[in-house]
């Protein structure tokens, strides 16, 4: 399950920087608008700890992380959603990713232009915010101003599109209010129906606050209720040039536990409801991604589609008592390797082999 993250905010406010970190790949960061035109796209591994503690215990051939994919989109500014700057393409580029990431921008520098024609300190991060939801509110009202008349005419010779005409024109009201999509209250039904509209604000959001070094670690007021991810994009350009025990070193003299990417990467996974299973064995260790509450089946369709098709069982342990018994042998000799069925719901960790049979 490829995750895809759009990393977006208003020009200047570090996207490209803090993308240049996450990836090595060293996309353009330049101090002036519309330094990104088209999207830069790199794959991010997921840090996981667990890899390497089962990796120790089996001596793979390679490990293999989960990944996360980072679009660093245009800047935005405002008057997008009637095509100012770059916004048709900004937009077009962010209804493909599973998430949006904002950046927004809280270091002061006056050699960074904030705005066309401002170069001073001032800040104003809700204000930003703002503005780009603002901007993806009025896009969202504009497609469902294209999409109604059409729908309007199937749903009369298909009774089924009535529930989705008429989430339609509820999340019309609710946008004309200023508020996103995904904040109205929906039934389970409605809201599988709103996700066929193709709306920029059902998408799930992270607040990224690119702060100065010296706020690395203060609490940072809410942004639309949640609190933003404080990461010094400067700092995770620094990191991401270090070995890992020089990276290690630099975090701790910061006084941090962890990298920007890291905290990211985390926080993106606990916001589109996602965890990972293990498969462990002499060829490779392997982190794989699927959304908590899925079944057996669903995971093993995740490695392949045949394995899902023609699923039988699948032999679990979970990852603590494979660490704490010394790998497979020592977790069945205890009776801690279960045989689990097609209702089994996958928990996170979990150390797996499915047998199947196509």
């Amino acid at each position: 399950m490829a995750l895809s993250i759009g990393i977006v905010g208003l020009p200047n406010v570090g996207k490209s920087t803090l993308f240049t970190a996450l990836t090595k790949r060293g996309g353009l960061a330049a101090n002036y608008p519309f330094a990104t035109i088209e999207p830069n796209v790199g794959i991010v591994d997921v840090p996981d700890e667990r890899l390497q503690k089962l990796a120790d215990m089996v001596n793979p051939g390679r490990i293999v992380p989960a990944t996360v994919e980072f679009v660093d989109i245009a800047g935005l500014v405002k008057g997008a959603n009637e095509g100012e700057g770059l916004g048709n393409q900004f937009l077009a580029n962010i209804r493909e990713t599973d998430a949006i990431c904002e950046v927004v921008r809280y270091f002061k520098d006056p050699n960074v232009m904030r705005e066309v024609g401002r170069t001073d300190d001032f800040v104003d991060p809700a204000g930003d915010a703002e503005t780009i939801m603002t901007e993806l509110i009025l896009a969202d009202l504009g497609s469902l101003e294209k999409q109604l008349p059409k729908l309007e005419k199937e749903a009369k010779r298909d009774k089924e599109l009535a529930p989705k005409l008429a989430v339609a024109k509820r999340l019309v009201d609710w946008l004309n209010e200023g508020n996103r999509a995904a904040t109205l209250d929906m039934t389970d039904d409605e809201r599988a129906a709103a996700k066929g509209l193709f709306l920029l604000t059902m998408k799930p959001i992270l607040y990224v606050a690119n702060v100065d070094e010296d706020m690395l670690g203060e609490k940072l007021d809410p942004i639309d209720g949640v609190e933003p991810i404080a990461i010094c994009a400067k700092v995770e350009a620094e990191l991401s040039e270090l070995e890992a025990d020089e990276a290690a070193e630099y975090l701790e003299s910061l006084g941090l536990e962890r990298s920007g990417l890291e905290t990211l990467a985390q926080a993106a996974y606990k916001l589109l409801g996602l965890q990972s299973f293990f498969t462990a064995g002499p060829m490779e260790v392997k982190a794989w991604t699927v959304h908590r509450g899925a079944t057996a089946p669903q995971a093993a369709g995740v490695i392949h589609s045949d394995f899902e098709r023609g699923f039988i069982k699948a032999e679990v342990i979970s990852y603590n008592d494979y660490v704490e018994l010394g790998g497979e042998q020592g977790a069945k000799a205890a009776g801690r390797l279960r045989m689990e069925g097609k209702d089994y719901i996958m928990e996170d960790g979990d150390v797996v082999h499915f047998r199947f049979n196509v």
